[in-house]
């Protein structure tokens, strides 16, 4: 896989950055996550591929563990608020010093400067602080915070993987590593770079809810079927929505012109009504092999039976039979192959990774016995 050999220590934490490890992962790198010891279970949700190791980090002789393998890595992807792995003595400066080719992914939600660079938030703050909340929601209704997509995620950790992927390729001209201040408002931002950069052609010049993309418009929208489910409507140009007209059966000469926004409610309401004259199913039979832009909204449990993804194994299942989607992009001579075991219980593979770094017997039985890490292999196999 394009990531193989690729060395990543990840310290665990919650969504952003495990959805980072993950990619890396999947693409094949060996993500090892840090977990606490003492934990009972991890609450990674995204630790597909990975393998964990338990440390006690309260301890000296745990934090000189976490730089032995940090510095014998080639990428370190930590979570924390800024100041946290000064304290521990683990920041990018310590850590560069003794290994001036290590990648040190640093992942927050405001960046490492700043007057908010120490503050708690979340993915709604984020896109908040972003100034894409303010885009998003209804007319006449306040701001909607959709799910945690566009900042923990798309602005934060995708945005992170891409950084990390970054600077190892700039690594194989320099030999050099660096430090990557992955900010999710500022990812999140990066992201709706197109909303910027159009608002000079006019897309945005209505209020909230009321343009062209933002479900202002009556053919950019979804419409309820008579089976309860529903169908996504994105016939923009003129050629689409002819045909879109043509699968509702309505005469163009017989509406209000297309872009006549002061006529978008009436248009709405016509299309509310014959959407939902017919099923999900029913629409989908007319407009399958058309350029009308309507598509069912498939529910999860739906997505692996549409025959598009199905023939494109768009999602796959693990040991336990859970459905996920498949890594994206596929590369055509070096595919992820993602992991189809389950995830790493809290410290399964605490002794096997430290052996992998070049540790002995007799000082992992120490370390075991006084505490420092923690090795839970025999709990994984129950």
């Amino acid at each position: 896989m394009a990531l193989t050999g690729v060395r990543v220590i990840e310290l665990a934490g919650l969504a952003p950055a495990p959805f980072c490890g993950m990619i890396l992962a999947d693409f094949g790198a060996k993500v090892i996550r840090v977990d606490r010891t003492k934990a009972p279970t991890s609450l990674d949700t995204q630790a597909r591929g990975k393998r964990s190791v338990a440390i006690n980090l309260k301890s000296a002789e745990g934090v000189t563990l976490l730089r032995r393998l940090c510095v014998n890595s080639d990428v370190v992807l930590e979570p924390y608020r800024k100041g946290v792995m000064e304290k521990l003595g683990l920041g990018p400066d310590e850590l560069l010093a003794e290994n001036p080719r290590l990648i040190y992914a640093r992942l927050t939600g405001y960046g490492q400067s700043g007057s908010f660079s120490t503050a708690a938030g979340h993915d709604i703050n984020y896109i908040a602080m972003s100034g894409l909340l303010s885009r998003l929601g209804r007319s006449r209704e306040k701001p909607y915070a959709p799910l945690n997509l566009l900042a923990d995620f798309a602005g934060g950790g995708l945005t992170c993987a891409l950084g990390i992927v970054l600077a190892l390729l700039e690594r194989t001209k320099s030999g050099r590593g660096q430090i990557i201040d992955a900010s999710m408002v500022e990812g999140a931002a990066y992201t709706g770079s197109f909303v910027w950069k159009s608002q000079s052609v006019g897309l945005w010049s209505r209020g909230r809810g009321e343009n062209m993309l933002d479900s202002g418009a009556p053919f950019y929208d979804t419409y309820k079927t008579l089976d309860g489910k529903y169908m996504a409507v994105g016939a923009i140009e003129p050629q689409f929505y002819k045909q879109l007209l043509k699968g509702l059966e309505l005469d163009a000469g017989e509406l209000p012109p297309q872009m006549s926004f002061s006529d978008w409610p009436e248009l709405r309401q016509i299309f509310t009504e014959r959407f939902a004259s017919k099923t999900q199913t029913d629409w989908s039979r007319i407009f399958d092999g058309t350029d009308a832009c309507v598509t069912p909204v498939l529910s999860f449990d739906q997505v692996s039976s549409h025959p598009h993804n199905q023939e494109r194994c768009s999602f796959m299942k693990n040991s336990s039979g859970e459905e996920f989607p498949r890594p994206a992009p596929i590369l055509s001579r070096t595919p992820a192959e993602p992991c189809l075991t389950s995830d790493p219980a809290v410290g399964e593979h605490t002794v096997e990774v430290l052996q992998e770094y070049d540790f002995t017997s007799a000082e992992i039985d120490e370390m075991l016995s006084a505490g420092v890490v923690e090795c839970n292999a025999a709990k994984a196999k129950l």
